[in-house]
């Protein structure tokens, strides 16, 4: 099986869009429900509202992949699964390794869906000399000092930061330094990185914050209609000056 160090998604040099890129984990998830229920076709109608997107978007998107489905059929299910898979790189072996086993990080590491999706742990990593060796997830924990041998020795081209913010950045470019060209940021800060180096940022704190927003408009938007309300629940006449 090849692994990341020697291929590279073929998803820019096809010139897809970061926005379509970023919708294909979506109608992967949506398509690989489908496949475990073993339906052979979906329509874009169908597919779009199990995604989240509308159809006209999700026809677009299919267009960078040079799938068009069949009118009056749909799309077949698994050639689907197959060429997303294949666009996202995930018909290859994905070696990561998570760099800060607290919490967060133990639970990244006991989290089942990697191996299914491409992307095998091949190793977690800390700075406490009390965690080395110490087994989470079924793999022993390995010290921080080794970090750059691990990455040669497990050709690790992805890697996943837990850390607390102040130890991220270091430990970012100790990866960069090291070979890593991709990282998933959980620590709540922005890294630095080189040109070439991808980061994506997931901050659950901001996720939050989001969700907060929506719900005080919501009860803002509740407490403005009841005010308008007259005594017996109708929406009083406006009266003339």
């Amino acid at each position: 099986m090849a692994t990341g160090r020697n291929h590279r998604p073929a998803t820019r040099s096809r010139g897809i869009p970061e926005a379509t890129v970023a919708r294909l984990p979506l109608y992967l998830r949506a398509l690989t429900a489908l496949s475990e229920r073993s339906v052979p076709t979906v329509s874009s109608e169908e597919l779009a509202a199990a995604a989240g997107v509308n159809s006209a978007k999700l026809r677009k998107d299919f267009s960078y992949l040079g799938s068009y489905g069949t009118r009056g059929v749909g799309y077949d299910v698994e050639y689907l699964v197959y060429q997303i898979s294949r666009e996202l790189g995930l018909t290859q072996d994905w070696p990561v390794v998570i760099v800060g086993i607290g919490n967060l990080g133990a639970a990244l590491a006991n989290y089942g869906g990697f191996a299914s999706r491409g992307f095998r742990v091949a190793a977690l990593i800390d700075a406490d000399p009390a965690m080395a060796g110490k087994p989470v997830a079924g793999m022993p924990v390995q010290h921080s000092d080794d970090l750059e041998k691990i990455i040669s020795d497990n050709g690790v081209s992805i890697g996943v930061i837990a850390t607390p913010a102040g130890a991220a950045q270091q430990v970012c470019e100790r990866l960069v330094a090291a070979g890593v060209t991709s990282i998933l940021n959980f620590a709540p800060t922005v890294l630095s990185v080189p040109d070439g180096v991808d980061v994506r940022k997931v901050d659950l704190s901001i996720e939050l914050q989001i969700l907060a927003f929506h719900e005080q408009r919501k009860a803002g938007e509740e407490a403005e209609a009841a005010g308008r309300k007259g005594p017996d629940g109708d929406v009083p006449a406006v009266m003339p000056a």
